[in-house]
């Protein structure tokens, strides 16, 4: 029998050998991951609901993971700076976003010349929470229910308060005035506090708000919540009915069967980022999310918890961004 090795064994060993060295760098990345300081971007100004979930989860990340999770505000443009900022970030999973319905749905139909694609730029690793909006007036106003609410708009006209043109607080409202057919006149301002206080004033007639924005005025009997803007009646207000609950039974609200909206906010990373670096981290966060004390804390500020796999994130935005776009589009909502 003859001993002389087999040409192709030598080119077979070459390309094996190849192959292995063309995996190093991805194994490098992702086999010992966070191999420094992690960087988690806020795009809005400290002191924000969005800032104070990035500080909660980034103080027990770093617990975990032995590396400090700094995280850094860069403001700017509706939460569109600090998402382009991240976009452009080295794929190594140590630049994260802390991404927003806005600045990764919303914006993408809203800013003509977005430096940054929230579907091609961003690989989403999990969503964090989210939270209905709810449509209140004021006791005085005399409505009890969404019937009068769009009984109101019908005969006379109706103003809607939000914190800011194109937010989803502002959206929501042309959802609903698309839905239903009524007229509203929206009045934006600089933040949902001078918005909740012209509310509270009567100068304006009501206001798509945040739970969290809206709850003490509600429990304080100032502001009457009218419905909720998501699939389920939220714990905090079980007895205020959604909108789609409106939409059903033998006097139903024609068009909100089925109406559903919620702002949401999640982690991103740039993409390109190594598939086994999202999965760990989305792990990661999605255990610290179910540790009680932040279920108890998050839930007590109106949101709705829930971490997500990679692959359910990615639909979600997936879904949300061209969802924002036919809003934006049918009510020719303009960037400020």
């Amino acid at each position: 029998m003859s001993t002389t090795p087999s040409p192709a064994l030598p080119r077979r060993r070459a390309l094996a050998m190849l192959a292995a060295i063309a995996a190093l760098p991805v194994r490098a990345q992702s086999g010992a991951y966070p191999q420094r300081p992690v960087r988690l971007v806020v795009p809005f100004p400290p002191g924000g609901s969005t800032d104070l979930l990035a500080r909660r989860i980034a103080e027990r990340l770093a617990k975990t993971w032995g590396q400090p999770v700094v995280v850094e505000n860069r403001a700017g443009a509706g939460g569109t700076t600090g998402a382009d900022f991240v976009a452009k970030s080295a794929p190594d999973g140590h630049t994260l976003l802390m991404g927003v319905t806005g600045s990764n749905a919303i914006a993408a139909s809203l800013f003509p010349k977005l430096p940054y694609d929230p579907i091609k730029d961003f690989t989403p690793v999990t969503q964090v929470v989210s939270a209905p909006l709810v449509l209140s007036v004021t006791p005085g106003a005399g409505m009890r229910g969404v019937r009068d609410y769009v009984a109101a708009a019908r005969a006379r006209p109706i103003t809607h308060a939000s914190p800011g043109n194109g937010t989803s607080m502002h959206l929501v409202g042309e959802m609903f005035a698309l839905a239903t057919g009524v007229k509203l006149t929206h009045v934006p301002y600089k933040g949902s506090a001078p918005a909740m206080n012209d509310l509270l004033a009567g100068t304006v007639n009501s206001m798509f708000g945040d739970v969290l924005v809206l709850l003490p005025q509600i429990r304080a009997g100032k502001v009457l919540p009218l419905a909720v803007s998501s699939a389920r009646r939220h714990p905090l207000l079980p007895e205020v009915p959604t909108f789609a609950e409106a939409g059903t039974g033998a006097d139903a609200i024609a068009g909100l069967a089925g109406f559903e909206a919620a702002s949401w906010q999640g982690l991103f990373a740039p993409a390109g980022t190594a598939p086994d670096v999202v999965a760990a981290i989305s792990a990661e966060v999605g255990r610290i999310l179910e540790t009680p004390e932040l279920r108890e804390f998050f839930g007590g500020q109106g949101f709705i918890v829930g971490g997500s796999t990679p692959a359910e994130f990615r639909a979600l935005v997936g879904a949300e961004v061209p969802k924002w776009g036919r809003v934006v589009r049918a009510a020719n909502v303009v960037a400020e």
